[in-house]
């Protein structure tokens, strides 16, 4: 792996980390990002477990493989990646993604509170911004029960997997968004959080 390409990949996941802290949606130390920097052999590059999402430094990722464990040939091979680094493989693999965003916005985990089965969204403008038709195309965000164990949590992401929504609502606990690239992921994000509040705001369950 190109050493190059894994700083630059480090300065790009820090930067969004604090973009999203900065919003309140990496609180503490908690939520993680990813990016792609191969798919055959799948490696990603992931923000490392336990630090404040909004001080990383380009050093601080590790690279993870197919199954989300760190590899051996890395420049921080002691480093930890987090226990959800499997779902972001999983996902990079299953939906071909570029970044993966892990964040524990607070409105996509009240949205799974209250429609548990998915959380529907239809007929507004900013569902453009996740590649959907802004009337006539109903979206279905789905929900899936929390689980410490990645593979749980990855079956059942596979097995409600519509290419064509590109995020995943893990509940009580946060929301998974994914895209070519990050920015694109970071779009989405912003645009569904528009869509969740709104939801929330005007209608009940």
């Amino acid at each position: 792996m190109s050493t190059v390409a894994l700083k630059e990949a480090g300065a790009a996941l820090a930067a969004e980390s604090a973009r999203f802290a900065a919003l309140g949606w990496m609180r503490g130390t908690s939520g993680n990002l990813s990016q792609t920097l191969s798919h055959d052999p799948l490696r990603l590059a992931v923000t490392v477990s336990g630090r404040d999402k909004g001080e990383l430094g380009d050093q601080d990722v590790v690279v993870v493989d197919a199954d989300g464990a760190a590899v051996a040939d890395q420049p921080t091979p002691q480093a930890r990646p987090s226990a959800e680094a499997g779902l972001h493989a999983r996902i990079a693999r299953v939906a071909g993604a570029g970044a993966v965003v892990h964040v524990h916005m607070l409105a996509p985990v009240v949205a799974a509170q209250r429609w548990p089965e998915g959380v529907v969204l239809r007929d507004l403008e900013m569902l453009k911004g996740l590649q959907r038709s802004a009337h006539d195309d109903e979206m279905t965000v789905p929900v899936v029960a929390n689980s410490q164990d990645m593979a749980v949590l990855g079956d059942a992401f596979e097995s409600g997997f519509d290419p064509a929504t590109p995020a995943l609502i893990v509940a009580r606990h946060g929301v998974y968004v994914w895209g070519r690239d990050l920015q694109q992921a970071r779009h989405r994000t912003e645009c569904l959080e528009w869509l969740l509040q709104f939801k929330l705001a005007t209608e009940e369950r």
